[in-house]
């Protein structure tokens, strides 16, 4: 008998894999999680039913999420990711050398431990000495921690559950607080063909808090669309003209594709807007005299 896993990612679209075995299945405190085998040997982690990484493709995710913003920042020294405890982030912040601490914050210690035993290859970076590993509220770390880190990055799960704080102005505001002058914040936005309104909204609101904001996009096949977006925004830098893309060790990642994810179809470039000229920021850069760029 086969057996299938299907996630349901809209109403009217599903993705499947054929599946070998279930290695692992349990319910944390907060969520449904999974570890899956397909026939061709690839792993597969799901939570609460939707897939959150898969062998095939996950260095695409992780390396987008992750190199972008930190070579972006002139010299990141001081990191934090915000979910993510699957591990796979936080293994492309420790390939850069300037990294000297590392914050995991996640509320989920049961996706940290699944991680560990059965999908190592994300997880052995946990393990590194400048890894600390925070469980816990992750919003209500980056409120109690102001003028710390040079990025923040918030690999979080879909705008749901405990993940749709991750998702809001306010969330925003407080990253913007606890970044340092330079700071680079960067996020997951899902799919510009299924989550538009979200991808619009947290654009539009991130304007009102940084003085630069952009959207890019990746290629992740496991996703809804497989056209996958994620947002930076900064204090200061712009990814494009200011980035210093050093030699890193990757798969998907490299200083072409560092400037080509910020080229938008024009559907995007639709979707998000301009900046309208009246809207600028009201953080405290701008209570500094800074000025920002308007962004795609």
């Amino acid at each position: 008998m086969e057996l299938w896993f299907t996630e349901r990612q809209t109403p009217g679209l599903a993705l499947s894999m054929k599946i070998a075995r279930t290695i692992y299945h349990e319910t944390s405190k907060y969520q449904d999680i999974a570890v899956l085998e397909t026939i061709d040997n690839k792993r597969v982690l799901v939570l609460d039913g939707c897939v959150m990484t898969t062998d095939l493709d996950e260095f695409v995710y992780h390396e987008m999420i992750t190199h972008v913003p930190l070579c972006t920042h002139p010299c990141p020294r001081k990191v934090l990711v915000v979910g993510g405890g699957d591990g796979g982030t936080m293994r492309e912040v420790l390939k850069h050398e300037s990294v000297e601490n590392a914050v995991l914050a996640e509320i989920d210690e049961g996706v940290i431990e699944v991680s560990r035993r059965y999908l190592p290859h994300l997880s052995s970076s946990l393990q590194d000495p400048r890894c600390r590993i925070m469980v816990g509220d992750g919003a209500e770390h980056v409120r109690s921690h102001p003028g710390e880190y040079d990025v923040i990055i918030c690999d979080s799960t879909d705008p749901v559950g405990p993940g749709a704080v991750l998702f809001s102005e306010e969330f925003y505001r407080a990253s913007y607080a606890s970044l340092t002058g330079e700071g680079v914040f960067c996020a997951q936005m899902e799919s510009p063909f299924f989550y538009g309104e979200l991808i619009r909204r947290a654009v539009c609101d991130l304007r009102r808090v940084f003085p630069v904001v952009r959207l890019y996009l990746a290629v992740v096949p496991s996703y809804p669309g497989a056209l996958w977006s994620f947002v930076l925004a900064s204090k200061k830098q712009d990814p494009v003209r200011d980035a210093r893309v050093t030699n890193l060790k990757t798969r998907y990642y490299t200083p072409e594709i560092h400037k080509a994810a910020f080229v938008l179809p024009k559907f995007v470039e639709e979707l998000i807007g301009p900046r309208e000229p009246s809207s600028m920021p009201d953080g405290a850069a701008l209570a500094q005299g800074g000025q920002g760029s308007a962004g795609p």
